[in-house]
């Protein structure tokens, strides 16, 4: 018996829609153009249920950043969330290395809580046509691995939420090379929060907990529990995400809600600081950078051995919280954006065989990439992985991947003491409303430590 094929099987599918929607007496090019039409109306309901998210589709794209604009360098480590109100601007930079000037298109998609498309239609959020051409560009300059470096602003928006901008090539929105979440709030709601010891007495001194306040005054909320969602992240993180739907107190007098959940459902494991690797000089070696060694056409770098380090006492040191910097010191004064050298760089851990490890951080998309695979070798005993990296400063761990989840603390340890930030999301759907508000943020790092 043959294998059905995939002509044969679009064929099937359109016997039955000329069936269904009783095609059968019209025109063969008739049929063919209101068939188009219904499979384009049913592939759209079907990308309503895809969830969009931070990713990169083109591997000549590196060092895709998007904050709100400062003018600090450290505004680059800052989570993508803005005010309606806010008169800064998100900014979106990455490096193109194919070097060659490509047009680059951008759009925003709006979406629900959840990170799918919500039904809001463009004209319902953009104050402008909602296909931007990203014009700004400059050439790297005398750099071993050239680029085309991109800057774009990100437009406002007239609704608040979850957006996705997402950048293509040439006009054809199918070929994608990026995708970037950012967040833009409303002071609807009041929201307070704090980290606190957690109620669960079991491994107590390796947690921390989230407790939320929030006030509703200022909207008409008829069911708190199914009109309002929580979202509670670490470290700009959205692995280890938390969703709170069921408050623990609920006061409709004073319109108030309390989540300080006892089954640990806001709870995260606190970790330790960072490990990090120098990568700002190319002519030195820079802190826990073992050797550099600069070639015609590239230039190489080895990170020190490192070793797990699960148990003993917690130390304070600042670190980024998992983030990176772009930052070069070779050219004092210079534009580090266009200035900075690419430096291929092998990271290296010594731990147990037969392991599945992965780096986590900002540098391999909180363990997403390909390079966040560690690779084991028998003949060194490490584990090593490679990646391509601009000048800077690197946040990284290690952890076991066990099935979707990442566990640092086999080989990072966990200590309560240690410093996170934490952002809380407060999700708002109107009743009859089309798409989910973001009514409320805060930002929270009660012992906020930063280079």
């Amino acid at each position: 018996m043959g294998r059905l094929g995939r002509s044969d099987l679009d064929t099937s599918r359109e016997n039955r829609l000329i069936k269904v929607f009783g095609l059968k007496y019209l025109s063969s090019e008739m049929i063919r153009i209101l068939l188009s039409a219904i499979l384009l109306l049913l592939g759209i309901g079907e990308s309503f249920a895809q969830v969009l998210e931070d990713r990169i589709y083109s591997q000549d794209v590196q060092s895709v950043r998007l904050f709100p604009l400062g003018n600090q360098t450290a505004s680059q480590l800052d989570a993508p969330v803005i005010s309606l109100s806010d008169q800064r601007s998100l900014v979106l930079l990455f490096d193109d290395l194919a070097y060659d000037p490509e047009l680059y298109t951008a759009k925003l998609i709006h979406c629900n809580a959840d990170w799918q498309k919500s039904s809001l239609r463009d004209n319902d959020f953009s104050i402008n046509f909602n296909q931007y051409t990203i014009e700004e560009y400059a050439y790297s300059v005398n750099t071993r691995i050239p680029y085309i470096h991109y800057r774009f602003e990100v437009p406002r928006v007239t609704k608040s939420g979850n957006y996705i901008l997402k950048v293509y090539r040439n006009r054809d929105e199918k070929d994608v090379i990026l995708t970037k979440r950012f967040m833009v709030y409303e002071d609807l709601f009041t929201v307070g929060a704090a980290v606190v010891p957690p109620t669960q007495s079991e491994d107590r001194r390796a947690l921390q907990q989230i407790n939320t306040i929030i006030n509703y005054s200022k909207a008409e909320v008829m069911d708190p529990n199914t009109q309002i969602k929580i979202l509670i992240r670490q470290n700009q993180r959205w692995d280890n995400a938390k969703y709170l739907s069921k408050p623990t107190f609920l006061n409709e007098m004073a319109k108030t809600i309390r989540y300080e959940p006892f089954d640990g459902s806001s709870t995260f494991r606190a970790g330790n600081e960072f490990r990090f690797v120098d990568l700002r000089f190319i002519r030195a070696t820079g802190v826990n950078v073992s050797s550099v060694k600069v070639e015609e056409n590239i230039i190489l770098a080895e990170s020190n051995l490192d070793i797990p380090r699960p148990g003993g006492t917690y130390s304070q040191y600042l670190d980024l919280n998992g983030q990176y910097l772009v930052f070069t010191n070779d050219r004092p004064g210079g534009d580090a954006e266009v200035e900075s050298e690419y430096i291929y760089t092998t990271f290296y851990l010594r731990a147990d065989p037969n392991r599945k490890i992965k780096m986590i951080g900002s540098l391999t998309g909180w363990g997403k990439s390909q390079e966040a695979d560690m690779k084991y070798d028998p003949k060194n005993n490490v584990y090593s992985t490679s990646i391509l990296l601009k000048q800077g400063w690197y946040d990284f761990q290690y952890g076991y991947s066990e099935g979707s989840e990442i566990n640092t603390e086999p080989l990072e340890g966990s200590h309560f003491e240690t410093e996170n930030e934490y952002e809380v999301f407060v999700y708002f759907r109107n009743l009859g409303s089309r798409y989910d508000q973001l009514a409320g943020y805060v930002y929270l790092q009660p012992n906020r430590r930063r280079l």
